[in-house]
């Protein structure tokens, strides 16, 4: 019989998903910033991509070393490429086309309905009760999202808001196929060499896409596209999918959905900061809303949830 997580676990999965949050919102504004100079998605998505790669093989070694060989059979195998490439290769391209047509605030809004997408793929692919608590977090979070990205449709500012949103959506389609496959192969293989296969399966496909299009010539840049592509490597990438893969681990990839729903808060502060856009009282008002749904969530979820198996 396995033993009852502990509080202080479910805790710890919470923060980590929380911080991941964090480094997920610098996404967009890293992605803005490189979008000044002359540089397109898919290059912009390798090098972040190549960028990441040597630290997910280095650690996938470690792992083999340290630890028993992984037993799964061919289809899992299969399985688990194909869950890499549509969270990490297919939903963060339709992204970082999705940033070409609208505003990084835009963009956030639209991604997040991605929770939606994996409580009721929960719900009807797995049987999972969506508990009352988990609707009431999520209305909150919602309303607050909603509130704090009052006005922030600006279509004279925007190139093409339909298509844009189109992508963008997709692309929360895509990360919620990936979170809802996610929990039992990490629960089988552990968070961090998920981790590091789905990305280097990701990367593949990337690569292939960078060559197919530019003929992979990454080089000629200015010297500021690099540094925000290393930026996005490393910070908006290594970090925070060991953090997010632990975090699913722990509270499950409902609750996970649901705490990351501060992301576009941190966007807001992030946009405040860096770009120097001003925050309004709706914002405000919002990001307490999101704050008490996070909080909520945080707080009963162990209660409320099931948690993969600790390995």
């Amino acid at each position: 019989m396995a033993q009852q997580p502990t509080r202080a676990y479910y805790w710890l999965g919470a923060f980590l998903v929380f911080l991941a949050a964090f480094c997920f919102a610098m996404k967009g504004i890293l992605i803005k910033l490189a979008y000044q100079y002359p540089i397109d998605s898919i290059s912009l998505l390798t090098l972040r991509m190549l960028t990441a790669l040597p630290f997910y093989v280095a650690i996938a070694f470690n792992l083999a070393r340290k630890h028993p060989p992984v037993q799964l059979t061919l289809q899992q195998w299969l399985v688990l490429a194909i869950l890499g490439i549509t969270g990490y290769y297919l939903a963060s391209f339709f992204n970082f086309l999705g940033l070409v047509y609208i505003t990084a605030g835009l963009e956030r809004i639209l991604l997040f309905v991605y929770p939606t997408f994996v409580l009721l793929m929960n719900a009807l692919g797995f049987g999972r009760r969506v508990s009352r608590l988990q609707i009431m977090a999520l209305l909150l979070t919602y309303a607050g999202i909603l509130l704090a990205f009052v006005g922030n449709i600006e279509t004279t500012t925007q190139k093409d808001v339909m298509l844009g949103a189109f992508w963008v959506i997709l692309s929360g389609l895509a990360y919620a196929v990936y979170l809802v496959g996610s929990d039992r192969m990490i629960a089988r293989i552990g968070s961090q060499r998920f981790t590091c296969y789905a990305m280097i399966a990701a990367t593949v496909p990337t690569v292939i896409h960078c060559a197919m299009v530019n003929g992979l010539h990454l080089e000629g840049y200015p010297a500021p596209v690099y540094g925000l592509g290393l930026g996005m490597g490393i910070f908006v990438t290594v970090i925070p999918t060991f953090m997010i893969a632990e975090g699913i681990k722990r509270v499950g990839s409902g609750n996970a959905s649901i705490i990351a729903s501060i992301g576009p808060i941190f966007t807001i502060i992030l946009a405040t900061t860096i770009l120097h856009e001003t925050i309004s009282d709706a914002q405000i008002v919002g990001t307490l809303f999101v704050l008490f749904g996070v909080f909520l969530i945080s707080y009963r979820g162990n209660r409320k949830t099931e948690v993969a198996t600790k390995n």
